[in-house]
């Protein structure tokens, strides 16, 4: 359980809950199809968890780490039984993907091996993209655009317009708590010569793009949102829990200092997906 990092699965399940929901506004929700992209988006975060925690663990990047603890380079489990777990959770991901695509739509298998690999070489491999500063670009991506908007479509055979300013919001809010993140561990991460996009910023600019992808964007897409119904407005309930989780970042916190807000961070990822979902699904019913 501390391997699969629980607090960061508010990544797999604010894209489906809010897909899903977009799906059920254009009236195409179905209910086997959103649970099978659950068991998909959610395996496929454990596998980059514990894939993360294997290819870091076996660099010596987490050799000084001050955030939650980590199996292979706490030497708790031995790296292949880390990395075992991790091809477990993508296979998992992998069945659950095949079944839905030929229920849905044959290309995008292609598109799941697109998510497997892009989750291996975020750390793994001997040039992985999340040592280059990509690893923000990749979470907006993968569990943004294509999970949120992967589920409207595997529900309702098309995208319609809300499904890419909904799937946007959703991207900024995951982005945000792994930049949270990576903000935390600068300072090791510099060392180690992992440079991630908070190592390249720097911590006055990282904390500026937190406040960016936190607050702004999310704020900014619910407005667009409102011209599809009214009630999206309901996402703006979920502002008061990003501001507080951006007041570590806001005032300045370090170290394990920083590490409550990215679980706050989660949460308000979450707090956004269902509280402007619960819009789409009032104006579903409503007609």
């Amino acid at each position: 359980m501390e391997g699969a990092r629980p607090r960061t699965w508010p990544n797999a399940f604010a894209p489906v809950i809010t897909g899903s929901a977009v799906a059920a506004l254009a009236d195409g929700f179905v209910w086997w199809k959103a649970l099978l992209a659950l068991v998909v988006a959610w395996a496929l975060i454990i596998g980059v968890n514990y894939a993360n925690d294997y290819s870091d663990g076996i660099r010596g990047t987490d050799d000084e780490r001050v955030g939650p603890l980590r199996l292979t380079g706490s030497g708790l489990a031995r790296p292949d039984a880390v990395k075992r777990a991790a091809f477990v959770a993508f296979g998992v991901a992998g069945v659950a993907g095949i079944v839905l695509s030929l229920a849905s739509a044959w290309w995008l298998i292609l598109i799941g091996i697109c998510c497997v690999l892009a989750a291996w070489f975020y750390t793994g491999g001997k040039n992985p993209y999340g040592y280059r500063g990509l690893g923000e670009v990749a979470v907006f991506v993968f569990f943004g655009l294509v999970a949120a908007m992967g589920t409207e479509f595997v529900q309702l055979g098309s995208l319609s317009w809300a499904a890419l300013p909904t799937a946007v919001a959703v991207g900024a809010l995951s982005a945000n708590v792994n930049l949270i993140n990576n903000l935390r561990d600068i300072p090791s991460d510099a060392e180690a010569g992992k440079i991630t996009l908070a190592v390249r910023l720097g911590d006055p600019g990282t904390r500026g793009m937190c406040a960016v992808l936190g607050l702004g964007v999310p704020l900014l897409m619910t407005v667009i949102l409102a011209f599809a119904t009214p009630w999206a407005l309901l996402g703006v309930l979920a502002l008061p829990v990003a501001w507080a989780g951006n007041k570590p970042v806001r005032s300045r916190a370090m170290g394990a200092d920083l590490v409550p807000a990215l679980g706050k961070a989660g949460m308000a990822l979450l707090a956004w997906a269902i509280a402007t979902s619960l819009g789409f699904v009032i104006a579903a019913l409503l007609g």
